[in-house]
């Protein structure tokens, strides 16, 4: 007998208690409501706004800083500087090196909880920053920011204006995060505010002499972003000098749109960045702390907070339930295991369903409304990516009442077939929002200023409708799958827009094309699997780096269970179910799980803004590897997972 073959019998064999651990370390984590929702953890960038916005929401009194909230403000503060590099700076993720906008926000934070300048921690940041270039290399938002205080001058940062919102449907051209924060923003823009900081505090030691703070000019005189540039001083004096009827008008419209918005939501948009600018624009409107949509504002914030009463507390982007519930759900029911947990998580998604329009809507006026947020309550943005997910969720399920879950399945199947966009793949959470050079203006350093399709969103929309029985000759899917081909990588891979990076898209890429019935013998199956093989850590797991954004090529990391997961679960789905690759990525899910059922895994797999912002998801290390384990043993024995 070959090394191969019996190392391919000693893994069928291990599979079967390892799924039972893995799912039992899973269901342990089970809502009693049905739903998953693990911590979802970033950077220390939402600390570090968090100590900025206490000083706003708590300015100083006679020039001295002494916020009710200063217990929590020192937390915080702690909580930065225990991620603190060696070097001095702050990185925005695992093992990364340090990013200057990252930096200076935790300087100032740090600051303002009480450190001095000559503290050696303090100091050997101050160094990280200017050395990549000072302040002035900091991004927008963070200028946006500390303009509030007169940290930066204002007059050097974009202008955001209310109007905005009386151009049409300009605004539905920017991606949904965008356009929360820029309603949001732009009504605390609207009111000029100059808000005090302590006696004594500036940042001036982190301006780099004789470097403008000014926005950068292209050298070429024609550019998006020249041109960007130049109508932002036309904002500015639009600022000074237009109508004041003008300006009332966009403001009442602006502030309808905002507390709209945050109806039906956990907080607007139910993310971080304009949740907190909400707080800041009901403050500047005139709402008062105890007016109720002030005070609701303020508590759907708070609930981000996690502080356990130790030393440190840290806040989360956003919660994600549907998007846990639906993989942990498909997970186990694909290893045809915990039928009754399984069963709770359907009853409780198909009560998710969003039933009223939202943004979507603006370019779909006629498609009923259906699919599924990330958060617990978001009903404005359903997102695509969520419903595909649920969808698969559902089809490995049986919900209490079966008429119910098909009336569900079928709306948001033709939900999602609509927000199909004209290149044939799917974005986020709009249909073709891809104005590209919109992402030229000076606010759109964020990276995130578009929704445009991607392979990892396309791939699992078309994996749920394969799982409903359509195939190649329906039109959208043909559509679907002609956009992956045209969207490979020229070395095989897919780019993954939502997941780190190139093993994400790749792996979903795949397991979309098979499901729609797909040959393994087209050559760009081929090559995704050839690739995935090539790229293989020597400890038989795969891992790859957040730096793949930055390079725009895989770069290669630690292996990690999800990472590894993702590579094995690819591999099946391009048809490999034989390779020493495909055994050495079972053997090392098998060697590496824990005692408990679960996984170890300490670098950020999950994408929030390419280049910007990262994220961990705390279940990624439980339930793809459960899903890995269970397909390799039910392509290799069937019977072993039949429901």
């Amino acid at each position: 007998m070959s090394p191969t073959v019996e190392l391919k019998r000693t893994l069928i064999h291990a599979i079967p208690a390892a799924v039972e651990r893995g799912a039992a370390a899973l269901v342990e984590q089970q809502d009693a409501g049905g739903y998953w929702c693990a911590e979802l953890t970033a950077d220390t960038t939402l600390e570090s706004d968090y100590i900025l916005l206490q000083l706003w929401m708590h300015p100083p009194v006679n020039g001295v800083w002494n916020p009710p909230t200063l217990p929590l403000v020192h937390k915080a503060a702690q909580s930065i500087l225990a991620r603190q590099l060696p070097d001095g700076g702050f990185n925005i993720y695992q093992q990364g090196p340090t990013e200057v906008s990252a930096t200076v926000k935790a300087y100032c934070a740090l600051k303002l909880a009480g450190l001095s300048v000559d503290d050696p921690r303090l100091a050997r940041a101050r160094e990280c920053i200017l050395a990549r270039g000072g302040l002035q290399a900091a991004n927008s938002y963070v200028k946006i920011n500390l303009s509030l205080f007169d940290l930066y001058p204002r007059e050097h940062v974009p202008t955001i204006p209310p109007e905005l919102i009386l151009l049409g449907n300009i605004l539905y051209q920017m991606s949904s995060w965008t356009r929360a924060i820029a309603v949001s923003l732009s009504l605390v823009h609207s009111h000029n505010p100059r808000r005090p900081v302590p006696s004594g505090f500036t940042l001036e030691e982190l301006f780099v002499p004789g470097v403008s703070p000014a926005f950068r000019i292209d050298e070429e005189w024609f550019t998006w972003r020249n041109m960007f540039v130049r109508i932002d001083r036309m904002l500015k004096f639009w600022e000074r000098h237009a109508p004041r009827t003008i300006r009332r008008r966009a403001i009442r419209k602006a502030e309808r749109w905002m507390l709209d918005h945050c109806q039906d939501a956990d907080g607007l948009g139910a993310i971080y960045p304009p949740m907190m600018y909400t707080i800041m624009a009901l403050d500047v409107l005139g709402y008062g702390e105890d007016h109720p949509a002030r005070q609701e504002a303020v508590r759907q914030f708070n609930r981000l907070l996690v502080d356990d009463g130790g030393r440190y507390l840290f806040f989360q982007p956003c919660f994600s339930p549907v998007w846990d519930t639906a993989i942990a759900m498909f997970a186990l029911g694909d290893a045809g295991v915990a039928r009754e947990a399984v069963a709770r998580a359907a009853n409780w998604l198909l009560e998710k369903e969003i039933r009223q329009k939202g943004d979507w809507s603006v370019k779909l006026p006629k498609t009923e409304p259906s699919g599924w947020a990330f958060e617990f309550t978001n009903a404005h943005y359903p997102d695509i990516d969520d419903t595909a997910m649920v969808l698969l969720g559902l089809s490995r399920a049986r919900a209490s009442d079966a008429a119910a879950q098909r009336a569900t399945e079928r709306r948001a199947l033709r939900w999602i077939l609509d927000m199909q966009s004209s290149d044939g793949g799917w974005a986020a959470f709009d249909k073709d929002n891809n104005w590209e050079f919109l992402s030229n203006v000076p606010f759109a350093d964020h990276n995130a200023m578009l929704d445009p399709t991607c392979a990892d969103i396309t791939g699992r929309v078309l994996e749920a409708l394969g799982a409903f029985g359509l195939t190649r000759h329906h039109p959208e899917v043909r559509r679907g799958v002609d956009y992956l081909v045209r969207t490979q990588q020229p070395d095989g891979s897919w780019y993954g827009r939502w997941g780190v990076a190139y093993i994400y898209g790749t792996c979903f890429a795949l397991r979309g094309l098979r499901a729609v019935g797909e040959s393994d013998r087209e050559v760009h199956v081929l090559r995704a699997g050839e690739w995935l093989r090539a790229i293989q850590n020597a400890d038989g797991g795969w891992g790859e780096s957040c730096a793949s954004y930055d390079n725009g090529a895989y770069t290669p990391a630690q292996s990690t269970p999800s990472q590894t997961a993702w590579a094995v679960l690819g591999l099946l789905a391009g048809g490999d179910t034989t390779s020493r690759s495909l055994h050495q990525g079972i053997e090392y899910l098998l060697e590496s799980q824990r005692p408990d059922g679960s996984w170890n895994e300490a670098l950020s797999t999950g994408t929030g803004f390419p280049k910007v912002f990262y994220l961990t998801y705390h279940l990624y290390r439980l339930y793809f590897p459960l899903l890995a384990l269970a397909e390799f043993a039910k392509i290799n024995n069937p019977s072993a997972t039949e429901q």
